[in-house]
């Protein structure tokens, strides 16, 4: 490794360490309550090395967001394309929703506290987190309705919002009540209601 790779290597260290630390405190303190030199003692870093990598707290927030999102979304994007079928698809990326979540739980507190409100990050990030993954759930979806495992009456739009809330509610409860249950487990129920719902079979409203 030559000078140039090393000093390179060093800043993206402390880039990422700064990251780290940055989501650790914001999931603790919370955002708007966190500060600058909160995020410099958590990473090991003195104030000003933070404003070298960084314009303010929105700018770490916007980056991680920025970098994070792309390493979980290929991840996801992984699974759905080794997936046979809108069920195995929809399951495949259910789990890997919850587990990416559960295995880093300041991530999950601040992108559900924080990044759903988008009330302190540039829009566009949330935007296009939110647009990758419903890109996702669209193909599942139309998939499902080509395949006849999906009604073709169902509307796509409403269908992939009603996923994705259900999918954040879980994340919330598990959050809400410390993380202690394994909330991958219920991706395979959400999925099971998703394709068999409520109603009993052979039954017709209003009976």
């Amino acid at each position: 490794m030559n000078r140039e790779q090393a000093r390179t290597g060093d800043i993206n260290s402390k880039y990422h360490r700064i990251l780290d630390a940055a989501i650790k405190v914001f999931a603790e303190q919370g955002f708007h309550q966190a500060t600058i030199s909160q995020v410099a003692r958590e990473a090991g870093v003195a104030d000003g090395t933070i404003y070298l990598y960084f314009k303010n707290k929105a700018d770490i927030l916007s980056n991680f967001f920025s970098y994070r999102s792309r390493q979980v979304f290929e991840n996801f994007r992984q699974v759905v394309n080794e997936a046979d079928g809108a069920e195995a698809k929809l399951r495949s990326l259910i789990r890997r929703h919850l587990s990416e979540f559960q295995m880093d739980r300041n991530m999950a507190v601040v992108f559900q506290r924080e990044a759903l409100l988008a009330r302190y990050i540039k829009d566009e990030y949330i935007t296009e987190v939110t647009r990758m993954y419903m890109d996702i759930l669209s193909e599942i979806i139309r998939l499902g309705q080509s395949e006849g495992t999906i009604r073709r009456e169902v509307q796509v739009g409403v269908a992939k919002r009603f996923i994705l809330g259900a999918v954040n509610e879980v994340i919330n409860t598990w959050l809400v009540t410390g993380g202690q249950n394994d909330m991958v487990k219920m991706a395979d129920p959400l999925v099971d209601f998703y394709f068999n719902g409520i109603g009993a079979p052979g039954t017709a409203p209003g009976r």
